[in-house]
């Protein structure tokens, strides 16, 4: 380490000579130092297992090591201090202050600027957590709604200029408001640089991807491999004309898979992680985790050695951007998610299964699945946190543990095949419209796309006129975001579903997007439909000023904020319950997933330690539970007592 210090200040002493004039203390070159000292041997560990066979592993360990100085010294005085801020209050995103949304750029508002004008609007919903769907340099046509990145360096002409992002960031920040972005590192698009220089025939970049001259190697690898989007391309490889070569290709023929095992790729891709940080990214969303190492004779996902890359990727950036939180994008087999979360990797994950869960409780009007799964994995390390959430911009499917519903005995299978002819408004019983996603016809696989408002049953109630049918709808709604809203972690809005916004069909007119169902629910958000929301008696009046009432009751209660989670059974199987508990309160929550009247019986709230008296904070009522304690239709209560 002696070495490696003499090495940093050598190398960079006239650019920290010229940060400690123009940032004065906050410059924090020793704070760097100290931080680098401290959490050297557990990157060097990581490192040496990921790529200590290497001849020239030493080499590439100095020139990381100079990336992270140089970005530290580029890191600004501002983004120090919130560093600083953060080291000392390392669970911040934990105290029950982060409240969620999620948008497109060009559909929430028009670009960067124009977002800027809509601020006030997230601060009357009470956000304080903005995540931003891709908004880098992609291909023209085919992008991934955004994924295929061509350049981390430069935007989407259309949304703006990295200044302009950079400003956003900041004002964001003074208005208490954490900026979240995709870094997207298991592939690139086919356009960017470094793809455009392998096609150019370098060696050194064709070293960055998994390029072979044959199909001897793709079809050993494949033997092992599922494919993804068996629709638009079999397998995961693509030829390559041009190179006359087969490159892998996971999920689409324009986004090439970056090869992890060359210790290049793993620097270069630290240089653009921190050049997001250094724009003042307070949660870096990691997309397609499971996917970043490959190994012959596996099925190249959740492999220990993306683990590796992860955690190498996170005590870099403890050292040089330590304010700096990851969020893992894991849609795998419930136990492999929970793997991925560990403050040492990433801090906060993605909860799909509880997404799923709510939906599946929603159609079936029975809450076994969602109390079993929830029972054995929704604790995970206490530094770390979910994010959870009803729908995002991507499909639903249900990814719940085959032996859970085994165990409760359920065919996993047929009961996956139901939700789907359920949420597609095939089944009798269905309030739904939903659409397939990827639906293969003959097993009958698929996922669900469509709103929140139009999977809950409003678009179609709305159509038929019927009051009461409209009612149940805002309260599916408000039922399944009051569960994300109360169970601990971060709850997340895709912004439009506050408002109650339906399925938008155009994109069947779209070339770039025909085909693709989950346009469906990403649909250009609607301000006068927003202006509503101040109009009583309109859906939209109900279902934002419900959501609104969440977020109040967080902000008012710290064991619903912040407290510890424990699920109970209710002795009904209509109704979800759990216990949110910290030194000052507990509050028992209680979720009706049924359209009729259900009881929770006295006796079961006195055994839970409640009292005959108690007051449901969510509409501030006082409630006597002598004998029974009844629960609305699609009611959801959180009662203390």
């Amino acid at each position: 380490m002696r070495r490696l210090r003499g090495m940093l200040e050598s190398r960079f002493a006239e650019q920290k000579e010229t940060c400690e004039i123009e940032q004065k203390e906050n410059c924090e070159w020793e704070a760097f130092m100290i931080r680098l000292e401290e959490r050297f041997p557990h990157l060097l560990d990581q490192l040496l297992e990921l790529y200590g066979s290497n001849f020239d592993f030493y080499y590439h360990l100095e020139r990381l090591v100079e990336i992270m100085g140089a970005a530290f010294l580029q890191r600004s005085p501002q983004l120090k201090i919130s560093d600083a801020m953060r080291e000392a209050d390392p669970h911040w995103f934990q105290r029950g202050h982060l409240i969620g949304a999620m948008a497109y750029v060009d559909l929430f508002a028009n670009d960067l600027v124009d977002l800027r004008k809509h601020i006030p609007y997230l601060q009357e919903l009470g956000i304080t957590y903005l995540h931003l769907m891709p908004v880098y340099k992609t291909p023209d046509g085919d992008d991934d709604g955004g994924y295929a990145v061509s350049s981390y360096r430069e935007l989407d002409p259309t949304l703006g200029t990295i200044d302009e992002l950079k400003t956003l960031a900041d004002e964001l920040r003074e208005k208490g408001i954490s900026l979240v972005l995709d870094f997207i590192f298991n592939h690139t698009s086919d356009e960017h640089e470094w793809a455009q220089r392998a096609k150019a025939s370098s060696e050194d970049y064709q070293d960055y991807y998994f390029m072979f001259d044959s199909r001897r190697e793709p079809d050993e690898y494949e033997k092992h491999l599922r494919t993804i989007f068996p629709e638009e391309h079999p397998g995961s490889f693509t030829y390559i004309n041009r190179l006359k070569k087969w490159v892998w290709t996971t999920f689409h023929t324009y986004q090439w898979d970056l090869n992890y095992r060359n210790p290049e790729v793993f620097n270069a891709m630290v240089a653009e992680m921190l050049h997001l940080a250094n724009l003042g990214v307070d949660v870096l969303r990691l997309d397609a985790v499971p996917f970043c190492w490959k190994e012959k004779g596996t099925g190249c996902e959740n492999l220990p050695e993306a683990h590796l890359v992860i955690r190498a990727f996170n005590s870099v950036a403890s050292v040089v951007a330590p304010g700096v939180v990851f969020k893992s994008e894991a849609i795998v087999a419930p136990d492999e998610i929970s793997k991925y979360i560990s403050p040492e990797e990433c801090q906060v994950s993605y909860n799909p299964l509880l997404m799923a869960l709510l939906w599946e409780s929603l159609a079936t009007r029975d809450v076994k699945l969602l109390k079993h799964s929830m029972k054995k994995r929704f604790h995970i390390d206490a530094g770390c946190a979910w994010i959870n959430y009803v729908r995002s911009h991507d499909d639903i499917g249900w990814g719940f543990d085959n032996l859970d519903a085994e165990e409760l005995g359920m065919n996993p299978h047929d009961h996956r095949n139901f939700l789907n002819q359920f949420f597609f408004g095939r089944h009798e019983a269905s309030f739904a419209e939903g659409e397939p996603f990827q639906e293969d016809a003959v097993t009958g696989d698929a996922r669900v796309s469509g709103t929140c408002a139009s999977l809950c049953g409003l678009g179609r109630a709305l159509k038929s006129g019927d009051e009461a049918e409209v009612r149940k709808a805002i309260d599916r709604i408000l039922l399944i975001h009051g569960v994300i809203f109360t169970i601990g972690g971060i709850p997340l809005i895709y912004l439009g579903d506050e408002i109650g916004m339906l399925n938008d069909h155009s994109y069947q007119k779209d070339l770039e997007k025909e085909g693709d169902s989950r346009w469906l629910h990403r649909p250009k958000f609607d301000w006068e439909k927003a202006e509503l929301r101040n109009v009583e008696g309109t859906p939209e009046y109900d279902i934002y000023h419900g959501l609104l009432r969440f977020v109040r009751l967080r902000g008012s209660n710290p064991a619903i904020a912040s407290g510890d989670t424990d699920m109970v059974e209710t002795g009904n199987p209509h109704v979800f319950g759990y216990f949110r508990t910290n030194s000052e309160q507990s509050v028992l929550c209680l979720a009706n997933f049924s359209e009729s009247v259900q009881v929770v019986e006295g006796r079961r709230l006195r055994q839970l330690g409640l009292k005959k008296a108690l007051v449901d904070l969510v509409n501030g009522r006082s409630v006597i539970a002598s004998h029974t304690l009844e629960l609305a239709p699609y009611q959801f209560a959180a009662l203390l007592g």
